[in-house]
């Protein structure tokens, strides 16, 4: 260093910064009088690149002699460093029989020295590769991206590959550094093996009737990795199983196919199966390997061994149809089972197990049905239509089957139509019809339409009554406007399509009303006037008349005997008295007389009768619902008698009317001269 100001003065010169009083100290010294610039030890360029150092020129006295110099030193490079991977080891997979440039993994390395330079341009490539093999990778100088170059990784052969990779700078030039590193890389498992059948045809044996037993194990080779997808295999059963009697499983630890009866074989009608088997695995195979054969097939023969077995009832139900009304002992042909050995029911007994209704009985060597009661299929027939017999087929060893004979009653049209009304009321003018209905127990085809007429049997009915059609089975019964009111008995005649027919006597009441219960109403209170009570009702009137004539004659007699008078008469006035209310049996009456209280219990009457005399004397018999009846007396003028009847209105019958004036003129002179004896007596 040297300052301009040293021409005319004596300089001296000093130094600061990093490298002298700042870390690394004492890198750097100068000389004070020269301005000489020294480094007193090496320099590594990676740990300081650059030394930014400050000049100082001074003179003697101190004062600066020039203003202070930047001066930076910056290191520079040699190539000392080696390029260095980022791993010691890197672990890579690929899937095997990848498409060559299939990238596998990515390396990289670093270079300390002065980036962008030589010592800094580093190139990848691989060593070597173990096991030695045709060479299956390569690397990318640049990148260090580590790719397939061909498509013959296989897994089952090697699963694993090691590689030496190195890196060099100087570009790769043969003076430049180097540095290695490990690369493990495994082949994961693709679906490029198809599994195979050990053999290609296999045979197995099976009793006949047998079924859910397992009868054959049919081993497979697949040297994909054990317990994936790409090991584990499904069975098909492709040919010979249409009526499903086999089934086929995997066996999830050996990877063996499982083949089972489900369903009874038949010896006499397939002594031997031939099944076709095919297997693949769960995962679907590897695309652009043509040497995998999708699907491998085997033969499977299955053998049925012969068993004696017993009867057969196939099918289960069978049916037979039988007419109602079939004479008792009618034979019909009922159940048949057949023995599988002969293919016929010879030798077989048949027996009833079940008949609800023992409608028949069974033949025990023909199984033929035999009726034993009359059957009505409008009583009989279940809302089916079918009756359900059990029936037991038995061999000669005592081995049976059972199944069902449907019974299917045919109907005969053996009913005619009927008409629903017995009795119908017609409210006139107000209603001029009636509606009448029809129905026929018989199948439609013996049933509706339904013809109505009127029989000619009566000319007055046919006269005043007309039938017209309403539908199929209903009819509208009609009065001329010259019916009177009354009630009509109505022949009609009702019949059925295939000509069965009926006539019925209908009551028609024909009446004067707004409505039909008022019509009934008034027919009921009529019949009671005219019944068995008014015929009661007069007998008991004529009692009373005999038991009003019988009192005055009582009391004629009792004023002819000796009484004395009370002394204390108003004008000599008879005045008659009685005590109220004597009591529930008795009545006292105004001429002496006692009246008893008649009970008859058992003839459903009671009665109770009395003078009656009380201002006027009306006396009342009262008829009650039950067979109760009492006489008493009752308050009115004169004797009046009443029949009242509880079932439908009274009548009132008026028997021996007796005023008051003229009781008075009976008894008065009589009275009179009895009380002058008295009293001049």
């Amino acid at each position: 260093v040297e300052s301009d100001a040293a021409q005319n003065y004596t300089v001296f010169y000093s130094i600061s910064g990093r490298g002298v009083d700042q870390e690394p100290l004492n890198l750097f010294y100068i000389e004070r009088d020269t301005g000489n610039l020294f480094c007193t030890q090496p320099v590594d360029r990676e740990e300081y690149d650059v030394f930014d150092l400050i000049a100082y020129a001074s003179t003697a006295d101190g004062y600066s002699a020039d203003l202070p110099l930047p001066l930076p030193i910056r290191v520079e490079d040699e190539n000392d460093n080696h390029p260095v991977f980022t791993e010691a080891i890197y672990n890579f997979e690929v899937l095997e029989s990848s498409r060559p440039g299939t990238t596998v993994g990515v390396v990289c390395a670093t270079d300390r020295d002065e980036p962008d330079t030589m010592h800094t341009r580093l190139k990848y490539s691989i060593l070597q590769q173990t096991p030695r093999s045709p060479g299956l990778f390569s690397v990318h100088p640049s990148t260090g991206v580590i790719t397939t170059v061909s498509h013959y990784l296989d897994r089952e052969v090697v699963d694993k590959y090691s590689l030496i990779m190195k890196v060099q700078d100087m570009d790769g030039q043969f003076f430049g550094l180097i540095g290695t590193s490990t690369c493990i890389i495994t082949v994961t498992d693709s679906n490029d093996n198809a599994p195979t059948f050990r053999q290609n045809a296999y045979e197995a044996f099976v009793e006949e009737n047998a079924f859910n037993v397992e009868i054959l194990r049919i081993p497979i080779e697949d040297k994909d990795l054990i317990n994936t997808a790409n090991w584990r295999v499904n069975f098909t059963i492709l040919k010979g199983n249409e009526n499903g009697h086999f089934k086929i499983s995997t066996d999830k630890e050996t990877n063996e196919g499982v083949l089972c009866v489900v369903k009874p074989l038949n010896y006499e009608e397939n002594r031997q199966v031939n099944l076709e088997i095919g297997v693949n695995n769960e995962a679907p195979f590897a695309r652009d390997i043509p040497r995998v054969t999708a699907l491998n097939r085997a033969l499977v023969t299955v053998h049925v061994r012969d068993l004696d077995e017993g009867p057969e009832c196939t099918p289960a139900a069978q049916y037979v149809r039988i007419k109602e009304n079939l004479a008792v002992g009618s034979k019909i042909n009922g159940y048949k089972a057949y023995d599988p050995e002969n293919r016929n029911g010879n030798g077989l007994r048949y027996k009833k197990l079940h008949d609800p209704k023992g409608w028949i009985t069974i033949d025990e060597i023909s199984g033929s049905i035999v009726t034993s009661k009359i059957l009505d299929r409008e009583v009989e027939t279940p809302k089916n239509e079918l009756y359900n017999i059990t029936v037991l087929a038995i061999d000669k060893d005592g081995r049976s089957c059972t199944g069902t004979l449907a019974v299917n009653i045919e109907d005969v049209n053996d009913n005619p139509p009927a008409i629903l009304q017995e009795y119908v009321v017609i409210c006139k003018p107000k209603m001029g019809y009636t509606d009448i209905l029809a129905v026929d127990p018989d199948e439609p085809v013996h049933g509706a339409p339904f013809y109505f007429s009127l029989p000619n049997t009566s000319p007055e009915i046919s006269r005043l009554w007309s039938l017209t059609k309403v539908n199929d089975t209903a009819a509208r019964l009609s009065y001329q406007k010259n019916a009177g009111f009354q009630e009509y008995t109505i022949p009609i005649t009702v019949k059925d399509r295939a000509g069965q027919a009926a006539t019925k006597l209908l009551r028609v009441n024909l009446c004067e009303c707004t409505h039909p219960t008022q019509c009934r109403a008034t027919s009921r209170s009529a019949g009671v006037i005219l019944g068995k009570w008014a015929i009661l009702a007069i007998l008991l009137g004529i009692a009373l008349l005999f038991s009003v004539l019988l009192t005055l004659v009582c009391g004629v007699f009792g004023a002819t005997k000796g009484k004395r008078f009370p002394e204390d008469l108003a004008q000599q006035n008879l005045i008659i008295s009685n005590t109220e209310a004597p009591g529930d049996d008795r009545v006292c009456s105004a001429n002496g007389f006692m009246t008893q209280t008649a009970n008859n219990s058992s003839q459903g009457f009671c009665g109770t009768m009395g003078s009656g005399m009380k201002n006027g004397g009306q006396e009342t018999i009262e008829m009650m619902k039950g067979g109760n009846q009492t006489l008493e007396s009752c308050r009115g003028a004169g004797h009046h008698h009443t029949l009242d009847s509880c079932r439908g209105g009274h009548t009132e019958v008026d028997n021996c009317r007796y005023t008051y004036s003229e009781w008075h003129s009976f008894t008065q002179p009589r009275l009179g001269e009895e009380s002058i004896r008295g009293h001049t007596g």
